[in-house]
């Protein structure tokens, strides 16, 4: 079996191996290459990568390379963790849209727009790549925003299927909390790439004994601090929002916090520099702590899992991806990305049914998906009127004016990344 990882050089990927050579019952992988243009943090990242590999006695061969259609050639599946532009990019994602009072942040709002917009055509460019050198390939993506790029690349024709950790972490959490095994846990988790609720939690599988009201009673001070909301708005809300809900539920708040310290990029920026240093080490052989620190918790564990199930393997039956709607739920559109619940399998994800849901939920998944309609749109065929369209039709922007102004600031620091600009 051979994986092709697109943007290998990622200081994330030494996070990646790890799982690779703890699971490697699960997927057997005899080739791994990391694909990346940055020769050199491939080499630092690479050498680390093959120096886990030996330690831990897995038997893959790890190559590098920045030629993409030589790392894809025969690959039984692709993962992309892509970042157009680097941290730098990044950076001005998080702070231009507070001059205008928004968020800013790098997968939601405008600042996600504007990622959305850089990413999807490198992306949907890889993946025409990928298809001629193996038609047969799975895409796994983890680029974000992950809903908008699956969209388009399932759009496009391609055998794809989108992953983010936000579930995976919850389960874990969970399970912790209830003392049970993470595999014991099944989370009913419904809605969009980074605007989702944990419905109900099940012991044992889909059918399980939901024990949602006892973490709440039991937990929900504990959960709610995790995601600095207060603990009466879970009461009040009766699931568990993902931590992204917080730029909804408390837009004001956060925007007042972000104005006050150094964005997130910078902070992350700083941890690459200490990271990569580390990686250069010859000494090192396992993942540093400070990775833990940098993002994408248990992302290794759900990787290694969707590639098993879609390639055949020992994977898990039941998995959080972002798939098509498909009729889950009946008030978004069929070819809309959700995150639920799906059974993973060589065919692809197919999702669970899912309870009916609260219109409290179900009408921010309606206006955040008309959103990224007309986002997809404007990645695709660009022009400021498509831009101005998507901003203006995103809950946490919904006014013309600012839209306008967000508008103005999204083109001049992407400039460079817009073809049409």
């Amino acid at each position: 079996m051979k994986l092709a990882v697109v943007g290998g050089g990622s200081t994330y990927t030494p996070e990646l191996i790890d799982g690779f050579a703890r699971l490697r019952d699960t997927l057997p992988v005899e080739e791994l290459v990391l694909v990346d243009p940055a020769l050199d943090r491939l080499e630092l990242v690479g050498g680390l990568a093959r120096r886990i590999f030996a330690k831990q006695g897995h038997p893959g061969r790890i190559t590098t390379t920045d030629d993409l259609d030589a790392g894809v050639a025969d690959a039984d599946a692709v993962l992309l963790q892509l970042r157009v532009g680097g941290q730098a990019a990044r950076n001005e994602d998080e702070t231009w849209p507070l001059e205008c009072g928004c968020v800013g942040q790098e997968t939601t709002g405008a600042g996600g727009l504007a990622k959305a917009l850089r990413t999807v055509p490198v992306v949907l460019d890889i993946a025409e790549r990928v298809r001629r050198a193996n038609p047969d390939a799975w895409i796994i993506d983890f680029t974000n925003p992950v809903g908008i790029v699956t969209r388009a690349l399932l759009q496009a024709g391609h055998k794809a299927v989108g992953l983010c950790n936000v579930a995976i972490g919850f389960q874990r959490k969970f399970a912790t909390m209830l003392g049970v095994a993470p595999t014991d846990v099944h989370l009913d988790h419904v809605g969009l790439n980074h605007l989702t609720w944990e419905t109900q939690v099940r012991l044992g599988g889909p059918e399980g004994e939901n024990v949602l009201p006892k973490l709440l009673a039991e937990h929900g001070d504990a959960i709610a601090a995790d995601l600095r909301l207060p603990s009466g708005v879970l009461d009040r809300l009766g699931v568990v929002p993902s931590y992204y809900l917080r730029y909804f539920y408390a837009h004001d708040e956060v925007v007042r916090e972000l104005g006050t310290k150094p964005s997130r990029a910078a902070e992350v920026a700083e941890m690459e520099r200490e990271l990569l240093t580390m990686y250069g080490d010859p000494a090192l052989d396992e993942k540093p702590a400070l990775l833990g620190r940098r993002g994408g918790a248990y992302y290794s564990e759900a990787a290694v899992d969707l590639a098993a199930s879609l390639l055949g393997g020992g994977g898990s039956p039941y998995q959080v991806v972002n798939t098509r709607n498909r009729g889950t739920l009946p008030f978004l559109p069929d070819d809309a990305v959700i995150e639920v619940q799906a059974a993973v399998g060589h065919s692809g994800a197919a999702p669970l049914p899912v309870a009916p849901v609260d219109p409290l939920f179900a009408g921010l998944m309606a206006n955040v998906t008309a959103y990224e309609d007309l986002a997809l749109e404007a990645a695709l065929r660009g022009g400021r009127e498509r831009v101005f369209r998507a901003l203006l039709a995103h809950p946490l922007v919904g006014q013309y004016a600012l839209a306008d102004g967000l508008t103005d600031r999204l083109i001049a620091h992407n400039r460079e990344h817009l073809a049409w600009a």
